[in-house]
C-alpha cells in the first residue's frame, strides 16, 4: 500500500486555493493543515459516499462477471471478457476512516463516541475490500506516516484484525448515542444509531460466512463461535430484522439510475439477461422472472420457457447475431428503464436483509450454531425469499399482477403470479443439508441480482455455486476459466516494491496468476 498521510481538510472542504496560488501556504496561520479541526460530520459524508463504486452499482461491470448481464454488442456495452488485471484500490476510505478517528479522538474527548466506532467499521471494509480480492495487503502499519512502506499482513490476520475492528465498533455504537436518532447527517444512507450497528453486525456475518473454507483450520479465527454469538443474542449483536434496515443507496433526479447516468438507457438491446439466473428462475417458476427480463416471444408470456438467459461463454459475434433475431431475454425495460431515478426498478441494495437471512441459513447449515437446528435454517431461508420477493414488490403470502415489458418499455400485457408452485418448488430440503446448502445459494444469488456488488461472484468463488458459464470463448481467459483474483493495484507495486516481491513470493511462488487461489478460497 503506498504511504498514507493523514488528510487535511483541504481534501473535505470545498476551499477556493487555485492553482495559480503563490507562496508558502504552511506561512499562513489561516491556512488548513493537518491539525485543523474538521468537521465530523463532512468526513462521515465523503466515507459514505465513496463507499460504493461505480462498477458496484446496476449495469456496472460487476454484474457481467456475476453474470447477471450479458453484453451482444461492444460497442455499447463492452464484452463479457473477464480478463482481469491490476485491482483497484481502498486507499481513500482507509484514509478518510483514520482521519474520522483522529477528528472523533481530538474533538470528543475520548475512544467511545459513536464517529470512533465508525471509524473502526470503514478501516475494516476498507481492508477486507482488497484483501478478498488480492490476498495479503498491508493493514497494521497501513496509514501510519512512520512506515513509508508498509509490510503486508497475511491475508490471515487481515480477517482476524478485521473482525475484532468490526466487534469493537458494535461495542462502542451499544452505548454511543439513542438507537432512534439519526447517525449523522452527512450520512448519505441516513441511517440510524441502531441500524448502523445492524448493518456492521450483519456485514459482520458476511465475512464470516466467506471465511467458511477456513473455519475449521484456523481455530484462532473462532468463525463458528462469533457467528454462534451474533446469531443466539440479539441484546449484544442488532442485526437487521427487515429491508427497512438495508444499506440501500437511493438514486434521484440529480443523481441519476446508473444506466441513465452513463448515457445507456438507449442500448437495452444490446444486452441481454444471464442464462445462469434465467435458468434458476424459470426451471423453479420463479414470479421474479417476470420482472427482471422480457419474453423472447409475444405470445403466451406467462410460460417460463419463453424467457432465456444469454450465455457470456458464447461468441460475441454469435451473441450480437442471435439477440438481433431475438432469441434471448432482455432486461424488463418497464422497470429497468421506466424512470431515470431507478424509481421503477428495485432498491440497490449494497448490504442487506435478504443475504443476511441466507447467510444465517448457511452458518446454521453447515452446523455453526449447536443450539439451531435445520428447521430454524429453514425459517431464515424462507425470510430470504420472502424479503427478496418484498424488494421486487412481490409478496410470497399472495399472487401479484405484473406487467410484462417488451425490450422498448412497452406492454405486453399482464401475468398473475401462481406464488404457491414456485415455493413448492424451492421448498427447503429438510432431508439433505447437501441439497439445502445448494437452495440456499440458488436463492442467495438470485436476491443479489443487480445488486450487493461483487457478492454473487464472491459466493460462487468460494462454493462453486450456482453454476456460472465457464469454458466459452467468450470470457477471453485460456480455457475459458474464470479469475480466482485479481493482481495487486499498480500502485502498490510501483511504490512498495520489495514488500510486495515478498508478498507473491509467500503465497503464489514469485508469480502473480489471477487463477491462483489466496488463503481464503484455496
Amino acid at each position: 500500500m503506498k504511504a498514507l498521510k493523514l488528510i487535511t481538510a483541504t481534501f473535505v472542504l470545498a476551499m477556493s486555493i487555485t492553482g495559480c496560488q503563490k507562496g508558502n501556504l504552511n506561512s499562513n496561520p489561516n491556512a488548513i493543515n493537518a491539525n485543523s479541526v474538521i468537521p465530523v460530520s463532512l468526513i462521515v459524508n465523503h466515507l459514505t459516499a465513496i463507499l460504493i463504486r461505480s462498477e458496484e452499482m446496476p449495469f456496472g461491470d460487476v454484474n457481467k462477471s456475476n453474470q447477471f448481464q450479458v453484453s451482444n454488442y461492444a460497442k455499447y456495452w463492452g464484452t463479457n471478457e473477464d480478463t482481469w488485471s491490476y485491482s483497484a484500490h481502498s486507499y481513500e476510505i482507509l484514509k478518510y476512516a483514520i482521519q474520522l478517528e483522529v477528528q472523533a479522538k481530538a474533538q470528543l474527548g475520548n475512544t467511545t463516541n459513536k464517529y470512533y466506532a465508525m471509524s473502526k467499521f470503514f478501516r475494516a471494509y476498507s481492508a477486507i475490500w482488497l484483501a478478498q480480492r488480492v490476498g495479503d495487503i498491508p493493514m497494521t502499519q497501513a496509514g501510519d506516516i512512520n512506515f513509508l512502506t508498509p509490510a503486508f499482513d497475511t491475508q490471515h490476520d487481515v480477517y482476524k484484525n478485521s473482525l475484532k475492528l468490526l466487534d469493537d465498533a458494535n461495542t462502542i455504537l451499544a452505548t454511543a448515542g439513542s438507537p432512534t436518532t439519526v447517525f449523522d447527517s452527512g450520512d448519505i444512507f441516513g441511517l440510524t444509531n441502531l441500524q448502523w450497528q445492524k448493518v456492521i453486525n450483519s456485514y459482520r456475518l458476511r465475512i464470516l460466512i466467506s471465511l467458511s473454507k477456513r473455519a475449521d483450520d484456523n481455530a484462532d479465527l473462532n468463525v463458528k463461535q462469533q457467528f454462534a454469538a451474533i446469531v443466539g443474542s440479539a441484546a449484544t449483536y442488532p442485526i437487521m430484522t427487515g429491508n427497512s434496515d438495508n444499506l440501500v443507496y437511493k438514486f434521484n433526479a440529480t443523481n441519476l439510475y446508473p444506466i441513465f447516468a452513463t448515457g445507456s438507457n438507449s442500448y437495452n438491446n444490446f444486452m441481454n439477461v444471464g442464462k445462469p439466473v434465467l435458468d434458476i428462475t424459470t426451471s423453479t417458476k420463479d414470479p421474479r422472472t417476470y420482472l427482471m427480463a422480457t419474453p423472447v416471444t409475444t405470445t403466451n408470456v406467462a410460460d417460463f420457457s419463453n424467457y432465456l438467459g444469454a450465455d457470456p461463454g458464447t461468441s460475441l459475434a454469435t451473441l450480437q447475431n442471435e439477440a438481433a433475431t431475438g432469441k434471448y431475454s432482455f432486461f424488463n425495460a418497464q422497470r429497468y428503464l421506466g424512470n431515470a431515478s431507478g424509481a421503477t426498478a428495485e432498491p440497490f441494495i449494497f448490504i442487506g436483509y435478504p443475504e443476511m437471512a441466507f447467510n444465517i441459513a448457511e452458518g446454521i447449515n453447515r452446523g455453526w450454531a449447536s443450539t439451531l437446528s435445520a428447521a430454524d435454517a429453514k425459517a431464515w431461508y424462507d425470510k430470504g425469499i420472502a424479503a427478496s420477493f418484498s424488494n421486487f414488490g412481490l409478496s410470497v403470502t399472495s399472487n401479484s399482477t405484473v406487467t410484462i415489458s417488451d425490450v422498448g418499455g412497452k406492454s405486453l400485457g399482464t401475468v398473475t403470479t401462481d406464488n404457491a408452485t414456485f415455493l413448492a418448488n424451492v421448498s427447503y430440503n429438510l432431508g439433505s443439508s447437501t441439497a439445502a446448502l445448494a437452495q440456499i445459494l440458488q436463492q442467495k444469488y438470485v436476491a443479489f441480482f443487480m445488486n450487493s456488488g461483487w457478492e454473487a461472484y464472491f459466493n460462487h468463488r468460494r462454493t462453486n455455486l450456482p453454476a456460472l458459464s465457464e469454458g466459452g470463448t467468450g470470457l477471453g481467459t485460456a480455457g475459458g476459466k474464470l479469475p480466482r483474483r485479481w493482481l495487486y493495484p499498480l500502485d502498490e507495486i510501483n511504490s512498495n516494491n520489495a514488500n510486495y516481491q515478498k508478498a507473491i513470493a509467500s503465497q503464489f511462488g514469485g508469480t502473480e496468476d489471477v487463477f491462483k487461489d489466496t488463503w481464503l478460497t484455496k
